[in-house]
């Protein structure tokens, strides 16, 4: 665990007080960004920023969560909540995470046991690097051991989904959370029945970058879900649109069976529409396809043999967010450059965008050091060298 300086002894005497702890790792947004949403398999790999919960007393009916991070900022970082009277705060309260994950606990197992719970995360917040899904799936990891539950990693990842999307209403997909849960890197087929399926990055070596720039899903998402509804819409009602098309499609962004669909089948089309729709649905259709490319090169077990073309393949997954869904800016641009220029082999953004991370592939050594220090000097304001880490797990205190 890598605590701040500025917390380390807090964090080691909460340690030393507690009876049970978890983590669960942060994630990046690999292959096929804004497309678990949709129902389409996506690539999330676990790395080795965790998020961290320490139970340091047990407690009659209610919660307590102490956050170290926010108590470091100077915010409001502790939140109370009575189990028999549990809702959520208005606004985009911390505790809410919590509350909601309790609440979804609530149809696994009877609960009347609480805990008090602090919290510490190396996952920098609305980063692009699932910093609510590590708290959530961390959390329920704790809670799964404290009330016996013996949930799998996909039910964890599904209750925790459950919370965010189902609870506290945040349009999320599934690749935060089942990306934390199970960790490592996995192929998610996120539209039920979910499956998934393991992937072998083990050594590869990601530079990630923070450009400090900060968003919100909820306030990303359902306006590129609405440009593509909007889109749909007009497809399905336009009589120049075949039948045979037309039984592919819907009227919202999840219902198409978007990987049937080539572009030369849907593009003649396209210009019935406006400009944003139809780069959205050109955008889905790209993206997914260049991901089948990369997981068919991915599960030969030729990665390491054929890094360049992996790190093409972000390349060209980054400048469709950039240029079809309009997800980068210009000093997202800017670190993106000079990493590129001083070795990078691609490099992407991870998460929602409009700001957060940028996820670069590189060789390690020399590489992989110069990549992420050009980075911050064009403006990054923090970075790491990588790895790929387990899930979600119970840590061990002595």
């Amino acid at each position: 665990m890598k605590a701040m300086p500025q917390i380390e002894e807090e964090v080691a005497e909460v340690k030393s007080k507690s009876f049970l702890a978890s983590s669960a790792p942060g994630r990046a947004d690999f292959l096929n960004t804004h497309q678990d949403y949709k129902g389409l398999p996506v690539v999330p790999v676990a790395l080795n920023l965790r998020t961290y919960m320490f139970a340091v007393k047990e407690l009659d009916e209610e919660f307590k969560v102490v956050s170290l991070n926010l108590k470091r900022e100077g915010a409001a970082f502790v939140d109370s909540f009575k189990i028999d009277r549990l809702e959520l705060k208005p606004g985009k309260w911390f505790g809410n995470y919590f509350r909601s994950v309790v609440l979804a606990f609530k149809n696994v197992t009877e609960i009347k046991r609480g805990l008090e719970v602090f919290v510490y995360s190396e996952v920098p917040v609305a980063s692009g690097l699932a910093s609510s899904a590590a708290l959530e799936v961390s959390f329920a990891k704790l809670l799964d051991e404290f009330y016996g539950t013996n949930l799998k990693r996909e039910e964890l990842a599904e209750l925790c989904y459950i919370a965010e999307n189902g609870i506290m209403g945040i349009p999320c997909g599934r690749l935060d959370q089942y990306g934390s849960a199970f960790g490592r890197a996995i192929l998610l087929y996120p539209r039920p029945p979910v499956k998934v399926e393991e992937l072998s990055l083990e050594d590869v070596m990601f530079i990630v970058v923070d450009s400090g720039i900060r968003h919100s899903v909820a306030d990303i998402h359902p306006k590129r879900q609405e440009d593509i509804n909007r889109g749909l819409k007009i497809l399905m009602e336009s009589p120049e649109v075949p039948k045979s098309l037309k039984g592919k499609l819907g009227y919202r962004y999840d219902e198409p069976k978007w990987e049937e669909i080539a572009l030369e089948e849907i593009e003649p089309y396209l210009g019935l529409l406006d400009e944003k729709s139809a780069k959205r649905i050109i955008y889905t259709i790209k993206a997914n396809k260049s991901t089948m490319k990369a997981v068919d090169l991915i599960k030969r077990g030729e990665v390491k043999e054929n890094l360049a073309i992996l790190g093409g393949i972000m390349n060209k997954q980054h400048e469709l967010m950039r240029d079809l869904y309009d997800l980068s800016l210009p000093e997202l641009e800017r670190i993106r450059n000079s990493m590129i220029e001083a070795g990078a082999l691609g490099v992407k953004i991870s998460g929602a965008g409009l700001g957060g991370c940028l996820i670069a592939l590189a060789e390690a050594g020399e590489d992989a050091r110069q990549v992420l220090e050009k980075a911050l000097v064009a403006g990054a304001v923090k970075g790491w060298i990588l790895k790929v880490d387990k899930g979600a797990r119970i840590e061990q205190l002595t």
